[in-house]
Order: C-alpha cells, then sequence, then structure tokens
C-alpha cells in the first residue's frame, strides 16, 4: 500500500514539444524561439516525435521543392498523430503564412497555424479548440524571447532584421514576411550577449538583407555601428556576415571588416546573375560591371577574403549567350564557393508571367556545366591553402578525426577542415592548424600550436 500512494503523488510527465525545422537560418532562428517558448511554458524538447505532446513543423514555402519537403514533413506528422491520439500538430513558418487556413483544409490533421508571426500566441491559442489563423502582423516586436538552440553551442545565429524590400521577380519573401524591418541596436546586443553567456563563441549573423540594416531606424543606423557593439562582447570570437546585398557593401564597411579581429573576411553575396537583360528581368538593382567592381574591391582589401555566391540558372528567357556571360563571370571572380539553382516557376510571383520560359532540361544542363566549372575552382583554390597556417574552430568528430571549420568555412552550407590524431580535440575550441591536404570542398590539418583562449 504504502509503494501505491508514492507512486500516486509521483510529479506528473511534463509535456513534451518535438520539431522539425526546415528552410534557411532565418526560419531556425524563428523554431528556436519557439521552442524557447515552451521550454518556458513547462514543456520539454524531445527529439523523438513518438514522446511529443505536441508535433511542430516549422516550413519553408520559398521553392517548389522546399514546400513539397515541408508538405511531406506535416503529413508524416498527421499520420503520427492518427496513430497515436492526444497529440497536438502545430504548423508554422512560411509555408503556413503562404497558404493559411487553405492548408488545414487540405490536411486536417493540421490543429494550429502560426505562420512567420504570432509565434507568441501558440501556447495561448493550444488551449482552445481550431480557430482560423490571425492576419499577420509585420509590426516589429521584442524577439527577445529565449531561445532554445538548436546548433552546436559554440555557434549560432543572430537575426537582425525581418522582411525583406527587394522586388526580385523570382522571390515571394516580401509577401510572406512583410517589409524590411530592422531590429533595435540595444535588443540585437542583449541577444548577442546572452548567447555568449551561454557559451556560442561564434555568431552568424543573418537577415533577408544584412548591409540594409539600421537605415529603417530613427536615427538611422548602419551595419558597422551594429558591428562595433558586437565586436565588445563578451566570449564572441567570430562574426560571421551572411546575405550582404552587394549594392549597400560600402567602403565603410569593407575597411571595418579589414581591420577587425572578430567579424571574418568571408563575404557571402547572394548575386543571382551576371548578365544585364537577366538582372533586369529579375529586377535587381546591379549591373554586371558593379558585379565586376566589387568583387574587385574586396579582394583589393583583402586579398585572402573568401566570397561565397549563389546563382539561378535557366531564369525566364535566359539565353545560351546570356548563360555564357554568366559562365564567364564564375570563371573571372573565381568564388570560394558558389550554390546554383535552377528556376522554377512560383504562382505569385511576378517571374511566373514571364514568356520564353526555358525547359527544365535545359535548366539542369546548365546548373551542371556551372557547378563543374564552381568544382575545379574551388579544387584549386583549397590547393593554393595547402602549407598555408589557419586557426578552426572545431564542431565535433568521432574514430580519431576532429572536424571543425575555418574562417573561411561557414556551417552547413561550405566544406569542412578535418584533423586526424588522439586526443580529440575539445568541442567548441579554437585551434591553430597548418593545412596539409585539400579536395574539392574539405581540407585536411594537422595541429599547430595549443587552442587559443
Amino acid at each position: 500500500m504504502a509503494g501505491n500512494w508514492k507512486k500516486r503523488l509521483k510529479k506528473p510527465r511534463a509535456k513534451r514539444v518535438g520539431l522539425i525545422s526546415l528552410g534557411c537560418p532565418k526560419n531556425v532562428v524563428d523554431a528556436e524561439r519557439l521552442l524557447g517558448r515552451f521550454l518556458d511554458g513547462g514543456y520539454e524538447p524531445t527529439s523523438n516525435p513518438l514522446e511529443a505532446d505536441v508535433l511542430l513543423v516549422n516550413t519553408c514555402g520559398f521553392k517548389a521543392d522546399a514546400e513539397a519537403e515541408s508538405r511531406e514533413a506535416i503529413l508524416e506528422m498527421s499520420a503520427l498523430k492518427a496513430a497515436y491520439p492526444g497529440k497536438r500538430l502545430v504548423v508554422t513558418g512560411c509555408l503556413a503564412q503562404r497558404y493559411g487556413d487553405r492548408l488545414i483544409a487540405e490536411m486536417p490533421g493540421i490543429d494550429l497555424l502560426a505562420g512567420t508571426t504570432g509565434h507568441d500566441q501558440v501556447l495561448e491559442r493550444l488551449a482552445i479548440p481550431i480557430t482560423p489563423m490571425p492576419e499577420a502582423d509585420f509590426k516589429n516586436a521584442s524577439e527577445l524571447a529565449p531561445r532554445l538552440l538548436t546548433t552546436p553551442s559554440h555557434s549560432a545565429y543572430l537575426k537582425i532584421a525581418e522582411g525583406c524590400n527587394n522586388p526580385c521577380t523570382f522571390c515571394i519573401i516580401p509577401r510572406l514576411r512583410g517589409p524590411f524591418r530592422s531590429r533595435p541596436l540595444d535588443e540585437i546586443v542583449a541577444e548577442a550577449e546572452a548567447l555568449a553567456a551561454g557559451g556560442v563563441k561564434e555568431l552568424i549573423v543573418v537577415s533577408q538583407d544584412t548591409t540594409l540594416y539600421g537605415r529603417d531606424l530613427h536615427p538611422r543606423l548602419s551595419l558597422v555601428e551594429l558591428l562595433t557593439r558586437l565586436e565588445r562582447v563578451r566570449g564572441v570570437k567570430w562574426i560571421r556576415l551572411m546575405y550582404l546585398y552587394p549594392t549597400m557593401i560600402t567602403d565603410a564597411l569593407l575597411d571595418h571588416i579589414a581591420a577587425s579581429s572578430k567579424v571574418l573576411p568571408y563575404f557571402d553575396l547572394p548575386l543571382q546573375h551576371a548578365h544585364e537583360a537577366v538582372l533586369r528581368r529579375m529586377k535587381r538593382a546591379e549591373r554586371p560591371d558593379d558585379l565586376v567592381e566589387l568583387v574587385q574591391r574586396i579582394r583589393r582589401r583583402m586579398p585572402e577574403a573568401v566570397l561565397r555566391s549563389v546563382f539561378i540558372v535557366g531564369f525566364p528567357g535566359e539565353t545560351d549567350a546570356e548563360f555564357a556571360s554568366l559562365q564567364a563571370f564564375v570563371e573571372r571572380s573565381r568564388f570560394d564557393h558558389v550554390g546554383v539553382f535552377t528556376y522554377s516557376d512560383e504562382p505569385e510571383a511576378e517571374a511566373s508571367q514571364l514568356p520564353d520560359k526555358v525547359p527544365p532540361e535545359v535548366a539542369e544542363a546548365r546548373r551542371d556545366v556551372l557547378m563543374t566549372l564552381q568544382q575545379a575552382i574551388s579544387r584549386e583554390k583549397l590547393a593554393e591553402l595547402v602549407g598555408k597556417s589557419r586557426v578552426m574552430m572545431v564542431d565535433g568528430g568521432e574514430n580519431g578525426v576532429s572536424v571543425g571549420r575555418t574562417t573561411g568555412q561557414a556551417p552547413e552550407i561550405d566544406g569542412v577542415t578535418r584533423v586526424s590524431g588522439r586526443p580529440m580535440l575539445k568541442v567548441g575550441s579554437l585551434v591553430p592548424v597548418v593545412i596539409t591536404a585539400s579536395s574539392e570542398y574539405d581540407l585536411k590539418a594537422r595541429i599547430a600550436g595549443l587552442p587559443l583562449q
């Protein structure tokens, strides 16, 4: 009997939340904040959906393949919910924002939609029956909700703005996330300090248009002013900038990065194309001469700067000559990292109405040509690093091989650096290394000194 009443008084198991997050780093930050709200609400995170009381799917709806992946995840979690009654299914992110309550009509297993806004209301709305998704409110709001990192504990994304003002004809982000809105400077710094206090050493600064930061604030600020404050945050060793739109890369910004001991000379430039007619159809502000000059300007100031870009092939009307112009630009610019996407129509995007669609097989062939060209460039550029000293941030490893990244390697999208030998290097440590070998994308290295403080 005694044992029975003790069991009856045993504290009940905390509710659990399981997350599937898809899409870009900005979406990762949204998911981490939402998890933080669940944590504050008494939920425990779980990586096993069978254990979860709430199944959370944070979706991407930017491209057709991303939408398909998101829909597949929702259907998978709907089936799990049907097999195990009592679970709740919450869908957030760009796909929910794009289709709203139409998604519930198509997928009745969904209990709640939150889109890209209204995450602070999710827990409250879970307590009531299904209700229509509120209209999106794109006003700036405090984003200092606690975050539960899904990245390694030493590296975290820092989102400095929401939305986008650029009128790119292939993109629906402004429709999904509203106009560009910078976060207050002090709020960003406070979040950076909290991340650093939790052990984060690398801040990866993200937004839809990072170089535009602060120009919508009153008084107006600049990315340089934000970086100056972030560099003062104790514990932060690397600051990596992503999504640097070329039109706002000023000489002042380049000078600041060149002189900084924390802001990495790593330039993520989403250029999209390099032929004037295609750029005009895309409604991009840059012109080919601007792009050539920008690459030269960066390399003059920082000869060892690492440059990454992404390009779209098969855009409506892209001729063989226009593609050849893009090829020539990539060959001349010798980017360190390149991503290539084939164009696909998005029904709400302006480009979907353009004539002269490029056949999918032609677009795929052009992608293969451009990637083959870039692979050769990447192989040559990495081979030039052999024998040179670098600093590596350790991300993990096993079986006697430590895996990390140099300043020129962003997580998830670039290659890695491997160091063989025991003992294994401490995760999160910064270690001097000498590059000993290279491949198309990855590096091998040996330890060249004690870990840095």
